[in-house]
């Protein structure tokens, strides 16, 4: 029987949202960094716009956490697309170099 949403555990979802959301975001931008070419020049067009790109994919990570139904699962997730985020970082990372 599936557990229906509700606001019991919330402080485990927020809490993932806040840590494993910022490290999304974080790689996120890492990520159309690597992507865009942006390089060191962070006063660029595109590295403003990789900088400022975290807000709003951390606001909507933190967001979206509370439609988890509990914070066990909230941490798996986000725990799990981080893991996959990063390993997609170190690979392009690592053939770039």
């Amino acid at each position: 029987m599936r557990r229906p949403l509700s606001s019991r555990d919330w402080f485990g979802k927020a809490s993932a949202g806040l840590v494993l959301g910022f490290l999304l975001a974080l790689g996120a931008a890492g990520l159309f960094k690597i992507l865009a070419g942006v390089g060191e020049t962070f006063f660029s067009t595109k590295g403003q716009l990789a900088m400022w790109m975290m807000a709003p994919v951390w606001a909507l990570a933190v967001s979206l956490c509370f439609l988890f139904r509990s914070g066990l699962r909230a941490w798996g997730w986000l725990a799990l697309a981080n893991l996959a985020l990063w390993s997609l970082i170190a690979l392009l990372g690592g053939l770039a170099a």
